[in-house]
């Protein structure tokens, strides 16, 4: 077939891109070159419109033991000779198209991440957003994606230990599904992902490949549009047994030490890892590609190279070694095939039945090497001048608060997620610390160590689109504030970066200004970003969802026994907020759903504020003062103080501060605050280090066996409160088809 301008804008690249194509190679590209060069130059691998901007993040650390990017994920220290390896990455439109195997394949795709480098997995998170909950939409996607991340990971063995969901009508649909996963390894254990040695086999390993998920890195690369549905066979299938034996299988080849580079086959299948991975050690590979073993007959060249079937590998053996590979494979019953050799000319050679079907200079096609870089146009959003017009003067404070409460703790965004993770193992491989006594971070066991890990996902996508400077700077601050409130100490950051069309200058604003606030924070908090993931093209032909820099933290401690809780103890306990309460309701969830503002500007925020907020309570927990620690966030004061009674069923006695409007008060969520509770015999040592460190106090009253007092008004017994927060996910969805099809499967 002729190869024209109209057939690359068919597979989405511009007709400036085809002629730049031209010009690397020297030729037209045919039909298969122009489809490899479309999956790889596509904005999913090659960041094309987000490349420069994410340079400028603070990527270097003393604990980092590789760099940024460098890898399939990212790699610190821990100490003891080991290190632990995390990463996040986005399925948000496979999800959206269909949300079982979208969010399993995603789950799948992150834990091969992981292992590919030599880590074992001990834990996942993930970070979702949805449409309203009451709308039969989305409550048909959160069954799915609940089910295919609960499916994937139960069957797997990596237990889901933590994550985040919010609901809000820009999601409703464009979905965002956001997984992440945590592994150990011993370090100098750690396989890269590289193609070196001339003359090297290159093995495929896993599961046969089939023509599900071909195109899937272009699909993630473009609007959700009325016709999406007619590219569900981009959406791959996931098989989680066939990769726990895959897991397994590629833990123990490489103790065969005949390993030289291994890396999954993720987005844009074939082509993409031959490509990375030849790019990388300088060097070319010649691919056979009938003998790639297949699960349909007939495949043509170009779908072998785009399929993104899913459990697979790519792997550079030492040339000589290549039996101890196979029994291996053999033993796990999986297919094993050798389908080409390295070579190191930097050309890559696809041949099928003897046949040249595709010859392309790998260092052209990646990111980082000829896959094009833009910098593109950045205006200020018209809506953010609603937002400066917000006047808090024209919300009256309501005169019973007991009834604006009780709307509070019951919507969905603060409510007990419990409807979800009940669905997910938390507890399989025993890692999990966090199931009985709740702490804002999830904490897991890095064994063989005694150490711990802390891990959270985070942000509140409100406050990124009131200011995407300041609201990704609280994301970052908020991650590192629960990992601290944990007993951790804040180690490095994956990125989920959520975005619309960059095309738009508003949407590539509001990029661009979030990163510039999540380089800053992350500097503050010695949190480099170790890698991670952009997913543009977040949108409907309504608009764009919410700007969503998800943020994935790890912390460590030491002893996993010194970890801190953020629930109550025993009634007598002093309970003390620390930081400053403010007279502000600017973006908070009683402002948006109770009172239905959409444009308020972002919560107070003090970067230097947070900074001194955060190491005096390490130093509170480290010195033994105190109790429990639990961070103020969404719902404010009050639902912070009612969850941390939830655990041990215990109330408690407070009064409000008379000079601040009391809806502020109680559910306003100016950053920078934790509550704190402290036993009676520490409380003098408590106070004299807040007054010897200048730092802002209020005690707030004293943990009771059951009610809740405010200001000497009786709320009721925590049970209730507990009843309403547990239950309202759960009740809402009672008899709706989420609930029904959930019972079906």
């Amino acid at each position: 077939m002729e190869i024209t301008v109209s057939t690359a804008n068919e597979l989405r690249l511009t007709a400036e891109e085809f002629e730049l194509i031209k010009q690397k190679i020297g030729r037209t590209p045919n039909f298969t070159e122009l489809c490899c060069f479309s999956a790889m130059w596509s904005e999913h691998c090659s960041y094309k419109n987000s490349i420069k901007w994410l340079k400028t993040l603070p990527r270097d650390g003393e604990k980092m033991l590789v760099k940024a990017g460098e890898e399939n994920a990212g790699l610190m220290d821990i100490g003891d000779g080991y290190g632990v390896v995390f990463k996040i990455e986005s399925h948000n439109h496979p999800s959206a198209i269909e949300p079982f195997q979208g969010a399993a394949t995603g789950v799948g795709g992150i834990h091969r991440d992981i292992f590919t480098m030599g880590a074992r997995p001990i834990a996942s998170l993930n970070s979702l957003r949805f449409g309203n909950l009451s709308e039969a939409k989305t409550q048909h996607l959160l069954a799915g994606v609940v089910h295919g991340i609960g499916h994937y990971g139960n069957c797997f063995g990596v237990p889901t230990v933590g994550g985040e969901i919010y609901f809000e009508d820009c999601y409703h649909t464009n979905p965002l599904v956001n997984a992440m996963s945590v592994g150990i390894l011993k370090n100098g254990d750690t396989i890269s992902a590289t193609a070196e040695g001339k003359g090297n086999p290159v093995f495929f390993v896993g599961s046969a490949t089939g023509k599900d998920g071909i195109g899937g890195a272009s699909f993630a690369s473009a609007n959700i549009t009325a016709d999406s549905a007619d590219d569900l066979p981009a959406v791959q299938v996931g098989d989680p047994f066939q990769e726990k034996k895959l897991l397994e299988a590629c833990l123990e080849v490489i103790k065969t030490g005949a390993i030289v580079g291994m890396q999954d086959m993720g987005a844009a299948g074939i082509i993409c890892s031959t490509a990375e991975m030849s790019a990388k050690g300088k060097s070319g590979m010649i691919i056979h590609l009938d003998k790639v073993p297949m699960r349909q007959q007939n495949m043509k060249a170009w779908e072998l190279l785009l399929s993104e079937s899913q459990e697979r590998m790519l792997m550079v053996v030492e040339k000589g070694k290549e039996e101890a590979v196979l029994k291996v494979f053999e033993k796990w019953d999986l297919p094993c095939s050798e389908i080409g050799e390295v070579t190191d000319d930097g050309t890559l050679k696809f041949y099928m039945d003897g046949v040249l079907e595709a010859e392309l200079p790998a260092e052209e096609l990646v990111l980082g090497g000829g896959a094009p870089q833009y910098d593109r146009e950045y205006k200020e959003p018209a809506y953010l001048q609603q937002i400066k017009a917000f006047d808090v003067a024209t919300i009256a404070v309501p005169t019973d608060l007991k009834a604006i409460a009780e709307q509070i703790i019951s919507i969905p965004n603060i409510a007990s997620k419990r409807w979800i993770y009940t669905q997910y193992d938390s507890m399989v491989g025993a890692g999990s610390v966090s199931t009985n006594a709740p702490s804002d971070a999830a904490i897991v066991i890095a064994k063989p160590t005694n150490k711990g890990l802390a891990l959270t996902t985070d942000c509140n996508s409100r406050y990124v689109f009131a200011d995407p400077y300041k609201g990704a700077m609280i994301a970052v601050a908020e991650a590192a504030r629960n990992i601290v409130c944990s007993g951790g100490q804040p180690l490095g950051v994956t990125n989920c970066l959520n975005f619309g069309n960059p095309y738009n200058p508003e949407v590539y604003y509001q990029f661009v200004n979030a990163i510039k606030g999540m380089g800053e924070a992350c500097i503050k908090f010695n949190t480099p970003v170790t890698g991670g993931n952009v997913s543009f093209y977040n949108q409907s032909p309504t608009g764009p969802v919410y700007p969503t820099p998800t943020i994935g933290m790890v912390g460590l401690l030491e002893n996993v026994n010194d970890k801190m809780t953020m629930d109550f103890k025993k009634a007598g306990d002093v309970i003390y907020l620390v930081g400053i309460s403010r007279d502000d309701i600017n973006s908070s969830e009683y402002l948006h759903k109770v009172h239905g503002v959409e444009f308020s500007p972002a919560p107070y925020f003090d970067i230097d504020e947070e900074f001194n907020l955060q190491r005096t309570i390490e130093k509170l927990i480290n010195e033994k003062l105190i109790v429990a620690a639990h961070d103020i966030s969404e719902g404010g004061l009050f639902v912070t103080l009612t969850e941390g009674g939830f655990n041990n069923n215990l109330g408690y006695s407070v009064n409000t501060e008379t000079s601040i409007r009391k809806d502020a008060y109680l559910f306003g969520e100016a950053q920078s605050r934790v509550v704190i509770s402290v036993a009676a015999d520490k409380v003098a040592a408590v106070e004299n280090l807040f007054t010897s460190g200048s730092i802002a106090f209020e005690n707030l009253g004293f943990v009771t066996e059951g009610d809740i007092t405010i200001d000497g008004e009786n709320w009721g017994n925590i049970i209730s409160w507990k009843d309403k927060y547990d239950n309202a996910i759960g009740n809402l969805l009672a008899g709706h088809e989420s609930e029904q099809a959930l019972a079906a499967l």
